[in-house]
């Protein structure tokens, strides 16, 4: 990746998390800053998958909690 590409940040970690990842970045020959982009774009690559999963529910119909609790009750189920 061209330095352009490359942008800047301040990441704290707590202590233990801090060790075992730089004990991962030794271990696999790899830096902190790539472990830390593949994490965040597996992240982002989920929450997408979930978007599109929720657009294609959302023709489904929508229940409240509450009809769902009495519907429950009504059919003996708690």
């Amino acid at each position: 990746m061209a330095d352009s590409e490359l942008k800047r940040a301040t990441v704290y970690f707590n202590a233990a998390l801090h060790r075992a990842l730089r004990l991962k970045a030794a271990e696999t020959e790899r830096s902190i800053s790539e472990l830390v982009n593949e994490a965040v774009q597996a992240s982002l690559a989920e929450d997408a998958s979930d978007f599109e999963a929720f657009e294609a529910r959302e023709p489904e119909a929508d229940y409240s909690f509450e009809s769902v609790v009495r519907d429950l009750k009504k059919r003996g189920k708690i």
